[in-house]
């Protein structure tokens, strides 16, 4: 159990439940400002979805990797890849992957179900169910098949694209059943600290991606170049968050507390010092959890300041 544990890596499952906090509870500002009413169940099964999404994106990784032998030499977290160490073998995580798939299939209905086939809005009810389907093979693509695009650099768009606007835009309609265009803020907010989450550990594993043929987007860029893109990431997002909080009034309406998330402009001023100074590719595995935990943090101050205060 040990094994499967360490195969499921938790440290990822905070940076995965941000998009739908922030997209969930800025639904519940709104919903609440209109008088209606918002539904804790839609919000737990949304959560239990993005966490079955996340640890079969983590297995399939895990298989992918390991029987292309990608794993073989990585640094940092390698000696915690199940199927590279044989702690798991290469057909017992294919089943786990199968296993969650059918379970993220399940839950995804069940959301859906709860959220448009209730209300009797069918076109919705289709396209989300289209969009779960995605969601799924994105999460087994990025390393699993014959031309998995993790190897050819387009991971970084497609957490960008599910991480972000899918996750907060679409957790957002779950409640709302609307899109608001100014959603696409902190949207883009999260998918940008997800991207600098996985450039992170792109830029941890250049040296043996380089070696096994996964040409990452750190990779084509070279170590200098992936780090002041990682620096690009890390210093928009709050500021895309307060552009949101300032567009939607909430300076004239004196709601002051709705900008405590920027309290978080410290320690991750302190994080990007910090990782700009690292010259060692090995020195950058701490930081993947640090910017998953403030990634976690901004959706939860953002939701509390919105709601609670």
């Amino acid at each position: 159990m040990t094994d499967w544990i360490k195969a499921a890596r938790l440290r990822t499952l905070p940076l995965s439940m941000s998009g739908i906090i922030l997209g969930s509870f800025i639904a519940k500002w709104r919903i609440t400002e209109q008088g209606g009413t918002w539904d804790w169940k839609i919000f737990a099964l949304a959560i239990l979805v993005t966490l079955l999404y996340q640890i079969l994106s983590n297995f399939a990784n895990d298989y992918g990797d390991g029987i292309k032998g990608t794993d073989k030499n990585r640094i940092g977290e390698a000696e915690q890849r199940a199927v590279a160490s044989g702690k798991i073998t290469a057909n017992q995580m294919k089943n786990a992957v199968i296993l969650f798939a059918i379970l993220s299939c399940i839950a995804t209905f069940a959301l859906l179900y709860f959220a448009f086939f209730t209300v009797h809005l069918m076109k919705e009810f289709y396209i989300f169910v289209g969009l779960g389907i995605a969601c799924i093979l994105a999460a087994i693509g990025y390393t699993v098949g014959k031309k998995p695009y993790g190897y050819m650099g387009l991971g970084d768009i497609f957490v960008f694209i599910f991480f972000g606007l899918v996750s907060v835009c679409g957790s957002y309609f779950l409640f709302t059943k609307n899109f608001d265009l100014d959603m696409l803020l902190p949207a883009t907010a999260v998918g940008m600290l997800s991207a600098a989450v996985l450039n992170l550990n792109n830029m941890r594993d250049i040296e043996s991606d380089a070696l096994s043929g996964k040409n990452t987007l750190a990779l084509r860029l070279g170590f200098k170049k992936a780090m002041v893109y990682e620096v690009i990431l890390l210093q928009l997002p709050l500021i895309l968050m307060l552009v949101f909080m300032m567009m939607n009034g909430l300076h004239t309406q004196k709601k002051y507390y709705a900008f405590i998330f920027f309290i978080l402009m410290f320690p991750m001023t302190g994080i990007r010092r910090k990782i700009m100074e690292v010259k060692n590719p090995k020195e950058l595995d701490p930081f993947l959890k640090q910017v998953g935990i403030m990634t976690l943090m901004m959706a939860i101050l953002v939701a509390f300041g919105l709601n609670y205060f």
